[in-house]
C-alpha cells in the first residue's frame, strides 16, 4: 500500500518505532515521578531511569558513567566543546569544513575564550583531506571535532584514524555521530574518541533527548547549575520516559566494528539495497548527478544529488522540495537545520562545487518504513517534479 506521503527525510528526523511509543507511554503511566524523590513514585522512576541507562550503555559498548543525558545533539555538542575548552588554556580548535551548525556555533563562542579556530578542508566528495593531518594536529592544536557522517552529502569521515592520531598527540577529539548511529551501534570503549554526541530522534527514538558520551579521563565543566543530575555535568530533572524511548530505539539496530570498516551496515537488512536501487533509477533521469562520495563510502541510507535542466542550467533544490511535496514525496534541499534558508550551502562551498550549483542540491534519506514498491513511484514523481520546476524557471 502506498502511503499518503513517502518520507525520505530520515536525516532530519524519523518516525518513532512502535516499541518506542509503547515504552514512553508505559513510563508516563507507571513511572512518572521525579527520580530524585525518596517516596515510592520517585523510587519507581529512579529504578526505571537506571534500567534505561544500563540498557543504553550495553547497546553502545559503554559504561553507565560514560553517558550524560542531554536534550539532543546540539546541547551535547556545546557541552562537549565549551565544557572541555573552558577547562583548558586556549589553543587552536580544529573542525572539519562540513560540520553541523551546532559545532560551528560552539566554535564561534570559543573565540571569546581566546581560542583560535581553523577549518580542516575536505575534497570534492566532502571527505576530510588526510594530507592535512600532520599540519593541523601540530601545536597549538588542543581539540579537534570532526562529524562522523555528514548529513547533507552523506560522507563518512575517517574518525577512527583521526582519533588515533589525536590520542597519540594528547589532543582531545570529539565527533558528532548523530547521522551514523541510526545505521549501526558502536562499541564505545574500543574507539579512540574522547567525546561523542547523538540525538535519539534520528534513530526512530523520541525528540528532546540525546547523549554525550565521555571517556573517563576527560575533564568537563558543566554549562548549567542546579540539582547536580547526570553526575553533576547536566543539572535538571531527567527525562525518564524519553530515555526509556531511546533505549527501545537502540534495541533493533545492528552493531558494527568501526575500527575495521568505516561504513555501518544499515539500520535494516534491505535498506542499503533499496538506496542503491533508487539511486540507480534516479541517475537515469536527465540532469541528475550524484553529489558526494560513491555509494560504498557514504551513509547507507543516503542519496545526495545535484540537479540541472536539459539545457544544463541548475534547478532550484528548494523548488524541487516543494514540487515533490505536492506529489507526496518528502525530501530535503540540504541540512535539516538550515534547509529553510536560501543562501548557498556551506557544505557544497567547502567541496568546491561551482557557485551556480550550490542551491541545486537535494537530499533523500531512507528508513525502514520504505517499501520496495515505493521505489518506482518515487522515480516517476521525481521526473514529474523536475519537469515542473524546469518549466516554471
Amino acid at each position: 500500500m502506498i502511503p499518503a506521503e513517502i518520507y525520505l527525510d530520515a536525516a532530519a528526523t524519523t518516525p518513532p518505532l512502535p516499541s518506542v511509543v509503547e515504552a514512553i507511554q508505559q513510563v508516563q503511566l507507571s513511572a512518572w515521578g521525579n527520580p530524585s524523590s525518596l517516596h515510592r513514585s520517585g523510587l519507581v522512576a529512579a529504578e526505571t531511569l537506571e534500567r534505561s541507562r544500563v540498557s543504553i550503555a550495553q547497546h553502545l559498548g559503554a559504561g553507565t558513567a560514560d553517558l550524560i543525558c542531554t536534550s539532543g545533539a546540539t546541547e551535547s555538542v556545546h557541552l562537549a566543546l565549551l565544557g572541555c575548552c573552558s577547562n583548558r588554556s586556549p589553543g587552536r580548535f580544529v573542525m572539519s569544513a562540513v560540520e553541523h551548525p551546532a559545532v560551528t556555533a560552539a566554535a564561534a563562542q570559543l573565540t571569546s575564550l581566546g581560542w583560535s579556530v581553523e577549518l580542516w578542508p575536505v575534497n570534492h566528495e566532502g571527505v576530510i583531506r588526510l594530507d592535512q593531518l600532520e599540519r593541523l594536529l601540530e601545536p597549538p592544536t588542543r581539540m579537534v571535532s570532526v562529524i562522523w557522517g555528514q548529513s547533507e552529502v552523506g560522507a563518512i569521515q575517517p574518525v577512527v584514524e583521526i582519533g588515533e592520531a589525536c590520542r597519540n598527540r594528547g589532543i582531545l577529539f570529539h565527533t558528532d555521530a548523530t547521522q551514523l548511529l541510526p545505521q549501526g551501534r558502536i562499541s564505545w570503549h574500543q574507539l579512540p574518541i574522547d567525546l561523542l554526541s547523538l540525538s535519539a530522534h534520528k534513530l526512530q527514538g523520541p525528540r528532546g533527548v540525546g547523549l554525550l558520551l565521555k571517556q573517563e579521563h576527560v575533564e568537563l565543566r558543566p554549562l548549567q547549575g542546579g540539582g547536580g543530575q547526570e553526575q553533576g555535568f547536566r543539572s535538571g530533572t531527567e527525562p525518564v520516559a524519553l530515555l526509556a524511548g531511546l533505549a527501545a530505539a537502540l534495541q533493533p539496530l545492528p552493531s558494527f566494528d568501526a575500527s575495521k570498516t568505516t561504513a555501518p551496515p544499515g539500520a535494516t537488512s534491505r535498506l542499503r539495497l533499496q538506496r542503491d536501487r533508487l539511486l540507480s533509477a534516479l541517475l537515469q533521469l536527465p540532469g541528475v548527478e550524484l553529489c558526494g562520495p560513491c555509494p560504498d563510502d557514504r551513509l547507507p541510507n543516503h542519496i545526495a544529488l545535484l540537479l540541472t535542466n536539459r539545457e544544463g542550467q541548475p534547478l532550484s533544490g528548494r523548488h524541487m522540495v516543494r514540487e515533490l511535496s505536492r506529489r507526496g514525496i518528502a525530501v530535503s534541499s540540504g541540512s535539516a537545520c538550515s534547509s529553510g534558508q536560501s543562501s548557498d550551502s556551506s557544505v557544497l562551498t567547502a567541496m568546491g562545487v561551482d557557485p551556480s550549483r550550490r542551491q541545486s542540491g537535494l537530499r533523500l534519506t531512507l528508513g525502514g518504513w520504505i517499501g520496495d514498491d515505493h521505489l518506482a513511484l518515487i522515480q516517476e514523481r521525481f521526473a514529474e517534479a523536475m519537469a515542473s520546476v524546469d518549466s516554471s524557471a
